[in-house]
């Protein structure tokens, strides 16, 4: 059987849906073919920060270890790190099969991003707690960032789209319209079987 791909395939570990044969083994042979990326971030800003790679979310930064840690096919690849109110860092790598790198990131402010002075609240309960919020296309975190008690994401008042997303998951999708200093909650449990690969990267805001 042939596979093609538009995309470039980033392996978990522990997932083998719509992975060929050749990568299963491959990964149960020590990983002899793919080659490791592993991105080390200094403060939470970096940790909590989303990964693009090649234009695909694959997770949060500080999830991308151990058993999720960040496996890709030998060759060039562009990764992403994006942050609410920091700007993108972009680093090309080559992946080399078998053998594994470490990247440095650091997360500068963007001094044209302005907070709004008046809010609304929205506190966030949906399973599992490390998909990724995106407001109107705009990642703004992942999920064990903003629940529980005295914590809930601030945006602008006005109407939204949210976004919650998560790789092998049906993206879950809803508008909301709020008011100034009103409080919402968003409550879901994520449904399983969903595409392998996160949403597309959005250009920056």
């Amino acid at each position: 059987m042939n596979f093609s791909y538009r995309v470039p395939i980033v392996v978990f570990l522990l997932s083998v849906v719509l992975i060929s044969p050749i990568f299963i083994s491959a990964l149960y042979a020590g990983n002899n073919v793919l080659g490791e990326v592993e991105l080390v971030g200094t403060s939470k800003v970096e940790n909590t920060a989303g990964v693009w790679v090649d234009g695909q979310y694959v997770g949060y930064l500080g999830e991308l270890k151990g058993s999720k840690k960040l496996l890709l096919l030998p060759g060039a690849h562009e990764i992403t790190v994006r942050q609410g109110g920091f700007l993108d860092f972009n680093v090309k790598v080559t992946a080399q099969a078998g053998e594994k790198q470490s990247i440095d990131v650091k997360m500068e402010k963007d001094t044209r991003v302005e907070l709004p002075r008046i809010t609304a609240q929205i506190r966030l309960d949906v399973k599992p707690n490390r998909a990724a919020v995106f407001v109107d296309g705009v990642y703004e975190g992942h999920i064990a960032e903003f629940e529980g008690v005295g914590r809930a994401m601030l945006i602008a008042p006005g109407k939204h789209k949210i976004t919650i997303s998560l790789p092998g998951y049906q993206n879950f999708e809803t508008e909301i319209e709020l008011v100034a200093r009103q409080k919402s909650v968003i409550k879901t449990d994520l449904v399983k079987g969903g595409p392998v690969e996160g949403p597309a990267l959005a250009p920056p805001q």
